[in-house]
Parts: C-alpha cells; sequence; structure tokens
C-alpha cells in the first residue's frame, strides 16, 4: 500500500485555504511534510494509525502538514544547502538547528510556532509512549 499523506490537495485548497504551492508540486510537498511529521512523533502517528487518533489531534495534524509543506516550498533553498553558515561582505547567515523561530530535529527544521501546535497533540514527547 502506497504512503498517503495527512492531508490532501483537497484539504490544502478548500479548509486550510491554501494557494502558495503550485498544483504541479503539491502531492510530493504533501508527502514530504507527512514524512517529516512522522519523524516529529516518533512515528506515533504510523503506529496508532491515523484513524485512531483524536478528532482533534487529526485536525491539528491536518494543519501543520499544510503549513510545513507551505514551509518547506518556500524555503527550499535554504533548507537544502549543504552549508552551515556563510558571509557576503560582512553579512553574515548561520544554519546551526534551532533558533527562537526554527525547530530542528532529526534532521527536519519547522516553524517554531507550527511545532509548538503539532506538540500540543502529545505525539511528539521524547518519552517512549
Amino acid at each position: 500500500m502506497a504512503y498517503e499523506p495527512y492531508a490532501d490537495a483537497e484539504y490544502y485548497h478548500n479548509t486550510y485555504g491554501g494557494v502558495s504551492i503550485p498544483a504541479d508540486s503539491l502531492a510530493k510537498a504533501l508527502t514530504t511534510a507527512s514524512r517529516h511529521i512522522d519523524t516529529l512523533t516518533f512515528n506515533r502517528i504510523v503506529g496508532r494509525g491515523f484513524d485512531n487518533l483524536t478528532a482533534f489531534q487529526q485536525d491539528i495534524i491536518k494543519e501543520v502538514v499544510c503549513r510545513q509543506a507551505e514551509f518547506e516550498t518556500e524555503h527550499a533553498d535554504i533548507l537544502e544547502s549543504v552549508l552551515s553558515s556563510y558571509s557576503i561582505n560582512g553579512v553574515s547567515m548561520g544554519f546551526s538547528g534551532s533558533s527562537w523561530n526554527v525547530h530542528a530535529e532529526n534532521g527536519v527544521a519547522m516553524d517554531q510556532n507550527n511545532y509548538a501546535l503539532l506538540a500540543q497533540t502529545g505525539l511528539c514527547c521524547r518519552i517512549a509512549g
């Protein structure tokens, strides 16, 4: 069975109200974001089954998938960069992991507000269970 993202194009456009991801890359963006959500939730969604989560958890996960897909699409050049920092004419930029507005964990970077929303599901806790 093929991997199904937690949010589909219909949800993205009609419920979430998304418009910024081009139609030809939307399915891939939603799938990638869903897989990154699995990483940040330690595969608890896969383990329990999405349909077995509460409606509250499902709603948050769908919204965060859409937000993450937009974040990753908008910042693709930076997220795919192999550089950890660079400097041009005295202006420098660093990518050292988590910062005040970006949460980075297990190779996944996410807007801190989106991670805080995902954490409300109770699925991001490092404690086993």
